[in-house]
């Protein structure tokens, strides 16, 4: 099977869970940049060959275009992680981090959009955008804080899980747009835990707790 290739723009939340998966899994893969702020490649033809959504990252492996992070999250698990770590094939293990997954790529969109609003002036009301944004993170911190009072330290099961790779950016993100997390402590707490993972890797505005 031939190494994947990330099209993905290095500033780009979506993209960057995708890169924080393969690290995790150890997988090695190439890169296109695609210049997405300012040159909106994503949206020109070159791009929407591939994905006519318009939309980062993109992954190609042998033949197959994926688009859509929590689709592209889920064949890497399935492709790379065997043991079922991130994806848990028991339905009681796997309709959790299914249940997150669709949360970052629903409520939590907002949060992705008040990012690119206030770094790279994309259109959008940023307070409408900021509120639902930190609607969405009172779920989270609200449901992790449950967590711990149960003495789970992860979204789902007893580990990290894709549910935790597909949360974390967004949250970790917010200070670009003006959200502080002293107001999210259990959401605090699991950041610590997930920038100790074996295969953690950063980006730019992902504070450094210790």
């Amino acid at each position: 099977m031939a190494q994947p290739t990330l099209y993905q723009y290095e500033l780009d939340e979506a993209s960057y869970r995708v890169r924080l998966l393969l690290s995790m899994l150890r997988c090695d893969y190439e890169t296109v940049a695609v210049d997405m702020f300012p040159g909106q490649e994503h949206v020109k033809p070159a791009m929407l060959a591939l994905n006519p959504q318009g939309t980062l990252p993109v992954l190609v492996q042998d033949g197959l275009v994926l688009h859509g992070t929590a689709a592209i999250l889920m064949y890497l698990a399935q492709a790379y992680d065997p043991a079922g770590r991130f994806l848990p094939e028991a339905p009681a293990a796997f309709g959790p981090v299914v249940t997150w997954l669709g949360f970052s790529e629903t409520a939590l969109a907002p949060a992705l959009q008040a990012r690119l609003a206030a770094m790279f002036a994309a259109p959008g009301d940023a307070d409408a955008l900021r509120a639902r944004a930190r609607a969405a993170f009172r779920i989270m911190d609200d449901h992790m804080t449950m967590r711990h009072f149960d003495g789970q330290e992860w979204f789902c099961g007893d580990g990290a899980t894709l549910a935790d790779i597909a949360l974390f950016p967004a949250f970790a993100l917010s200070r670009d747009y003006g959200i502080d997390h002293d107001a999210f402590p259990a959401l605090r707490r699991w950041i610590r835990r997930v920038r100790a993972l074996d295969g953690f890797i950063t980006m730019p505005g992902i504070p450094d707790y210790h």
